[in-house]
């Protein structure tokens, strides 16, 4: 499978041109559809391959509340998260997620 065409099917975005961990598990959630739903934008260091975006979905995909998960992949710089659920999810938990899956949230 091609670069461009692996992008396509996690819906990430690669700023830099390749994966440093040569890990290949991928793992992406489908946007949700609606008008009750509330999209979170958060910026995430230290990402940078698609095993990295595996493990953010993975802990942020547990937190209660959260419907879908997508990351915007920035390897070697900073990466926006987009968390999809129907009430406000707590930011702390968002934190707490993201560092439970080795990576910083940062201050946009």
């Amino acid at each position: 499978m091609s670069e461009s065409n692996l992008n396509a099917d996690l819906g990430l975005t690669d700023n830099n041109g390749g994966c440093s961990c040569g890990h290949m598990e991928h793992n992406a959630a489908p946007d949700t559809a609606g008008a009750d739903v509330v999209r979170a934008h958060y910026l995430v260091s230290g990402m940078t391959c698609s095993h990295c975006v595996a493990s953010v979905t993975e802990e942020l995909s547990a937190v209660p509340g959260v419907d879908s998960v997508s990351v915007a992949l920035n390897v070697g710089g900073v990466s926006t998260v987009m968390v999809v659920s129907s009430a406000p999810v707590p930011v702390g938990e968002v934190r707490a997620a993201i560092a439970e899956a080795g990576y910083e949230m940062v201050a946009g």
